[in-house]
């Protein structure tokens, strides 16, 4: 029996390429979408080749997806503007927020689908996104800015899987042998190497400037504030330093960076905007992760307005402006929002 038609967002990878084959065998009628995000040359040719290998042998309909405008709208361009400010942004929040289930809802409306599939690591039961069970890919920090409405249409089949078991079921589809061993892609899809690289295609990001300490002392020089995030040890020189000094903030206006040890970069309290909840909640106890790659703390929310506060009860280190607060209760996902 069929369980509804559902539209996979196909990359031409291993993980959308497994999510389409097990949605067929579970009774969903499966359509493929890819979608174009960027200009990087040669990049969708080969993937796009790849998607089409997956539709032909399961026999289902794919679509090509512009999306390259809204994409630079709504996800390249804050991504050169948050730098500017001297923030660290998260684009991969942003895109699956306004893109891969904004955009991709809106096309799957159009021809009739009753759900969207990702290849993500994330569990979801249509009231809340949950962590994957695979500690090392879980992904659901990226989906914490998602719309609460689109969560009963969201299915994710690898969510319960891991990495090393997706790419054996590939390998054993003969047809489809290749996906288990090609490369995997970068976690930020139009950054090749550095963000650096993409932020001096816009601005001259090589702009010297001051040092200072954290009494606002001149004490050395930086190559241009932009080459710099909170945390970042390197690249910068300090006169007369004999511990290691970190970022710990930007200042854009006056083309400095501050500089500290490393208990300067301790925080046990911060701020979040751009508040994105899954259920009605005021104030809270919960656990936050302040950057996708740390472990979740305990921490106390209460909001007031458009901000929250958060108060950790065990500190943090290098939290930085732009970057997404994700909380959870145990593995479910509560929301996010961005550290202000």
């Amino acid at each position: 029996m069929k369980k509804g038609k559902v539209l996979v967002g196909m990359s031409g990878g291993v993980d959308s390429t497994v999510t389409s084959v097990l949605l067929q065998k579970e009774g969903y009628e499966v359509e493929g979408v890819y979608m174009k995000l960027h200009d990087k040359p040669g990049y969708h040719e080969e993937n796009w080749k790849k998607v089409q290998k997956v539709a032909d042998y399961l026999g289902v309909k794919v679509h090509f997806y512009d999306l390259s405008e809204a994409f630079n709208a709504n996800v390249y361009e804050y991504f050169v503007e948050s730098y500017k400010q001297g923030l660290t942004p998260n684009p991969c929040v942003m895109c699956n927020r306004t893109i891969k289930f904004g955009k991709m809802i809106d096309f799957a409306d159009s021809i009739g689908a009753d759900f969207i599939a990702t290849g993500h690591y994330i569990q979801c039961d249509g009231s809340f996104i949950y962590a994957a069970d695979d500690p090392n890919k879980d992904q659901s920090y990226f989906l914490s800015e998602v719309k609460k409405e689109v969560l009963p249409r969201l299915i994710f089949p690898l969510g319960t899987w891991v990495k090393e078991d997706v790419k054996a079921y590939a390998a054993e589809i003969e047809p489809l042998k290749e996906f288990s061993t090609q490369k995997e892609s970068s976690e930020i899809c139009f950054v090749e190497n550095t963000y650096d690289e993409v932020l001096a295609k816009h601005i001259n990001i090589d702009v010297p400037g001051e040092t200072v300490d954290t009494e606002g002392n001149v004490v050395g020089t930086h190559k241009g504030y932009m080459h710099y995030t909170i945390g970042k040890r390197r690249g910068f020189f300090v006169n007369g330093a004999h511990d290691p000094h970190f970022v710990v903030e930007i200042k854009p206006e006056d083309n400095q960076i501050v500089v500290g040890t490393r208990e300067k970069l301790e925080e046990n309290a911060f701020e979040v905007k751009e508040i994105n909840l899954f259920e009605a909640l005021t104030e809270f106890d919960c656990e936050v992760k302040v950057r996708y790659r740390t472990s979740a703390v305990p921490c106390h929310v209460k909001i007031e307005g458009e901000k929250a506060t958060v108060r950790l009860k065990e500190p943090v280190f290098g939290l930085a402006k732009g970057q997404v607060a994700a909380f959870y209760d145990g593995k479910r996902l509560l929301g996010g929002g961005v550290i202000c």
